[in-house]
């Protein structure tokens, strides 16, 4: 599951709900200028921009998404219908599935340079650890000017602009933006009454222009919800955090084959601050880490751990 969404309120915004029924472990991973990036097919690269985000620390970050210090943010999420990996292919830039978003956050600046490097790409099908399936994934990419959406399926890689400023699940994303044609009769404010004008019928209570947005935990549903906050959003980071608890998914309402699906944690990228904030399930509290307070010209990744972090601040920043 999941649920990514790049907005513009007080500033530009992004983020993401991790929904899974188990944790991976993850940390939130600062990956400095010079660390020496290996990819499998792309070479080595230790001159690049600083990246921060949630991850698992490892000779190759595993970015589950993440903001680089020029501001462009990427996450991936699930995708396990239509995900197609192919072989390298001449004149086009082959990356595993888990070398994309550190790939594009260490060599782009911007969306639109995201964006032409990816349409170029060619995702390759190597896990992310020895014996490993890769992780069938789409991704969403923003940097407060544009936002679109990326998917390699078995018609291969293409790009799609987001203007909505959203990405779920299943179906393909084309699905998505044709299916919000249905819900573009809600409004955040409340209905007249074209039922009988002449039954003077009035809203009976608050929030009656929003009456059909849906609900559920499906991709699709998340999707329009999502749309509809994004449309409608101003404020910051505290009421970012808002949106991302009306997108996530409550654990035991939304059980599996595997187990639980829960919101494992949610995160907020504010590129003007170069901060991160997360919040994980068993946490009411908010914590930052600031990518400019680290020394970015290190070759270490530096590491903290969300499942030990306190409840009052990460790396070294306040919450």
């Amino acid at each position: 599951m999941c649920t990514a969404i790049a907005v513009k309120g007080k500033y530009f915004m992004f983020g993401r709900t991790l929904d899974y029924h188990r944790s991976y472990g993850e940390s939130v991973v600062i990956t400095p200028r010079r660390y020496p990036f290996s990819f499998l097919h792309a070479g080595k690269n230790s001159r690049h921009a600083a990246i921060v985000g949630a991850a698992l620390d490892a000779d190759m970050p595993l970015y589950f998404d993440a903001m680089n210090e020029h501001g462009l943010c990427m996450a991936g999420l699930n995708f396990p219908k239509s995900a197609r990996y192919f072989p390298p292919r001449a004149g086009k830039v082959a990356l595993a599935q888990f070398e994309l978003i550190p790939y594009v956050l260490a060599t782009c600046k911007s969306a639109r340079e995201a964006a032409e490097l990816i349409a170029a790409a060619v995702v390759t099908p190597e896990g992310y650890a020895p014996g490993a399936a890769p992780a069938p994934l789409h991704w969403i990419v923003a940097d407060g000017e544009r936002s679109f959406a990326a998917e390699s399926t078995a018609d291969g890689m293409r790009v799609f602009d987001d203007p909505a400023g959203v990405l779920t699940n299943e179906p393909p994303f084309g699905y998505h933006m044709l299916n919000l044609c249905n819900y573009m009769h809600l409004s955040p404010r409340q209905p007249r009454n074209e039922f009988a004008p002449a039954l003077g019928l009035e809203p009976q209570g608050m929030g009656f222009g929003a009456t059909g947005l849906p609900g559920d935990m499906s991709p699709q549903s998340r999707f329009v919800r999502a749309a509809f906050f994004a449309a409608h959003f101003s404020g910051g980071v505290p009421e970012f955090f808002n949106v991302l608890g009306a997108l996530s998914v409550p654990r035991g309402s939304c059980v599996t084959d595997e187990g639980e699906e829960a919101t494992l944690y949610s995160c907020c990228c504010v590129p003007e601050r170069g901060a991160y904030f997360y919040r994980t399930e068993r946490s009411l509290s908010v914590c930052r880490t600031e990518l400019f307070s680290e020394d970015l010209s290190s070759a270490r990744t530096l590491a903290f751990p969300m499942r030990t972090v306190s409840a009052v601040s990460a790396g070294r920043g306040g919450a």
